[in-house]
């Protein structure tokens, strides 16, 4: 399946007179918050503009006319992410590359949040719009099929994408790596997590992993959830806590390599030998993991690919090329010295 750019124009000013039964410059007025209008006029003005999906034109109000733009908005969960980080990157020096210019926001997981900064970029009529969720509110995913921006969603693959999507997928990244450990012997598998939000902790992946060990004969001992950054020392300090609430867990699947490595070093203080007393297992093929004594037993996510093949599909949607709605970039399970 392929898609093409959409042609769908936004409402005009006239649009929103016309269905609101008042003046062009009315509308002007109204949009612009200046005077000359009553309190029913505004409601009403403004209630068609909510109903047609009518937004302002940022650029030609600025430059005086409405030409083309080289930006490209591109919005993440956070900028702290070590992943993220090397992902944004990426996509920087590839649309450098490319002749655009990215305007990078961040949405805290939270829907809404995504949704007030897509309002608030598409007024200034962007090339191009990425999102590194999948998980969108309604008037999001609306906005955006509506429009005649070409979309993609990167990072976490969407098989079902607004317009286009690239990147690989959690849930097969988790099973994958279930698989692996039963293989390997192991039965008891406790899960630590980081979150400083309910809806940051990866679900699918962690869903991926459980189905797979537990429907192939394995155990989830416990879920320990600790309400911080999934970073190093919350790995050792919630290592700690983990194996104070299971004392049969055989394995540990951390939610990121920053919490494994973490792991490592607390094992190592206390005396517990990796994998013979308990194996350790990250996720995301952080750089650290691949220069320890032992190396890490992780699933590397492919960040660089992901970012250059993003701006290129992006760039090409842009040109009226006819692309897949989905790309697939495959995650990399490494056996390490830790399982």
């Amino acid at each position: 399946m392929s898609t093409k750019s959409n042609k769908k124009q936004t409402s005009s000013l006239s649009e929103i007179a016309k269905a609101a039964g008042v003046s062009k410059m009315t509308v002007s007025r109204v949009l612009r918050n200046a005077d000359g209008f009553s309190e029913p006029t505004r409601a009403k003005v403004m209630a068609e503009v909510e109903r047609l999906g009518y937004l302002p034109n940022r650029i030609a109000a600025t430059f005086g006319t409405a030409q083309a733009s080289t930006l490209i908005g591109v919005c993440v969960p956070n900028l702290s992410a070590n992943l993220i980080t090397q992902v944004l990157d990426a996509l920087d020096k590839n649309f450098e590359r490319l002749g655009y210019q990215m305007i990078i926001g961040s949405h805290n997981y939270q829907k809404q949040q995504e949704e007030a900064w897509l309002k608030s970029i598409l007024e200034w009529r962007p090339a191009g719009i990425m999102l590194s969720s999948k998980f969108h509110s309604k008037n999001t995913v609306k906005m955006l099929r509506d429009t005649a921006i070409p979309v993609l969603e990167f990072w976490n693959l969407n098989t079902s994408p607004i317009k286009l999507s690239v990147g690989f997928n959690e849930y097969d990244a988790g099973f994958e790596m279930s698989q692996h450990a039963l293989l390997k012997g192991y039965k008891k598998a406790a899960l630590l997590l980081a979150s400083s939000d309910a809806n940051s902790v990866a679900p699918e992946r962690i869903d991926g992993f459980s189905r797979g060990f537990t429907e192939a004969g394995g155990e989830i001992t416990h879920t320990e959830i600790l309400n911080d950054e999934p970073g190093f020392y919350a790995g050792f300090y919630g290592t700690e806590n983990l194996l104070n609430h299971t004392d049969n867990a055989d394995m540990i699947y951390y939610m990121n390599d920053a919490m494994a490595i973490g792991g490592l070093a607390w094992c190592e203080r206390k005396g517990i030998k990796v994998p013979d007393d308990i194996a350790i297992v990250g996720w995301g093929g952080y750089e650290a993991a691949s220069v320890l004594p032992q190396r890490l037993t992780t699933t590397v996510i492919p960040v660089l690919q992901i970012g250059k093949l993003s701006a290129e599909q992006l760039a090409r949607s842009l040109s009226g090329d006819e692309l897949p709605n989905v790309t697939a970039v495959p995650a990399k399970l490494v056996n390490g010295d830790t399982l």
